[in-house]
């Protein structure tokens, strides 16, 4: 049964309001209709794209990175408040996946959450000392990755306790626990 335009839009409405960086494709699929429906529908709501969404998302939540730059962050950054939490998306394309089977390579995964790791470290120098990660499950060519930071532990001797957990969709497919060292103030004199 399909549901009428003005119902299939208020829906369309809040869905992207709790999860604004869900795709067209996901969006196509849940209301099933087409893809230039649900973007048409966007259009008349005055909806951005996903790519929009997330820079807007982005601009209004974004400490300054610095311990690395922007570009060596794997995944668009969406959220980062520095020695708190932090955020990151990646769509994985062709380029991160095998391409026998289109599943994403772990290392491009351990990629995201170490180098969201290390961005949330209020310090110039930030380094990876150990990580433990576990992965739940394989991630898909088209899927988005949603990584989410916090550090659990500020040390007293430079070291940082930071965890890593990240999703596609509300399945979590990957476990980071990451200590990350940093330089502090004693040794940049």
């Amino acid at each position: 049964m399909r549901v009428p335009k003005k119902e299939r839009q208020r829906l369309l409405q809040e869905t992207i309001e709790r999860t604004p960086f869900i795709k067209d494709e996901e969006l196509s699929k849940q209301f099933s209709v087409s893809i230039q429906t649900i973007r048409l529908d966007r259009m008349e709501l005055k909806i951005p794209e996903v790519r929009e969404r997330i820079k807007h998302v982005a601009s209004e939540h974004l400490d300054e990175v610095k311990s690395l730059s922007m570009s060596e962050v794997i995944g668009d950054m969406i959220d980062l408040k520095l020695d708190d939490s932090a955020i990151s998306v990646l769509d994985i394309e062709k380029e991160h996946v095998f391409s026998r089977n289109e599943i994403a390579r772990g290392h491009v995964l351990f990629a995201q959450a170490n180098s969201l790791a290390v961005a949330l470290i209020n310090d110039e120098l930030a380094l990876t000392t150990k990580a433990e990660i576990r992965f739940s499950r394989q991630v898909h060519l088209g899927e988005r990755v949603v990584a989410k930071a916090r550090v659990m532990k500020l040390r007293g001797d430079g070291r940082t306790d930071v965890t890593v957990e990240s999703y596609v969709g509300e399945e979590r497919v990957f476990e980071g626990d990451f200590t990350i060292y940093r330089r502090g103030e004693e040794e940049q004199a």
